[in-house]
């Protein structure tokens, strides 16, 4: 099953987490593991741009762009994370930084498992998430749309 990535893409311009926790619906399913964080990828909404005449004018990515957002996105949204993560242990110390659930973190999308999930209440097609260990998350951004 294929998520909607357009149908996210466009419901991004407003409130660019909104339609990714809609499309995660209630997580009450999941339970997530160690160390591990899982973050839902974010998709770009359309380019706004003035055209001659002052009016905005929206550029739609095609559906083969839409899906290397979704293979190349270096940013996702926190959904869930384990008892274990940003915790620091005796290899690893975090110097104080932790994350919280609604956090846009930026990673290598090679760094995490890809996965789609769903709420099985919902008849929906999936959103495509990244579960990923603490230690690869490399940063913190207020606005996605700020790396590329």
């Amino acid at each position: 099953m294929r998520p909607n990535l357009r149908a996210l893409a466009e419901a991004a311009t407003r409130d660019p987490a909104k339609p990714l926790w809609e499309a995660a619906g209630d997580l009450s399913d999941y339970d997530i593991f160690h160390n591990l964080v899982l973050v839902a990828t974010y998709v770009p909404p359309p380019k706004i741009l003035k055209g001659p005449d002052g009016e905005d004018i929206e550029f739609y990515s095609s559906d083969r762009t839409l899906e290397e957002e979704r293979f190349q996105g270096k940013v996702g949204l926190v959904l869930l994370f384990g008892p274990l993560a940003f915790q620091d242990d005796g290899g690893t110390k975090f110097g104080g930084k932790e994350i919280r659930r609604g956090d846009w973190v930026v990673y290598r999308p090679s760094d995490g498992l890809e996965m789609f999930i769903r709420d099985r209440r919902k008849s929906n097609e999936g959103l495509s998430c990244r579960l990923i260990e603490d230690v690869f998350i490399r940063g913190r951004v207020k606005d996605p749309s700020l790396v590329y």
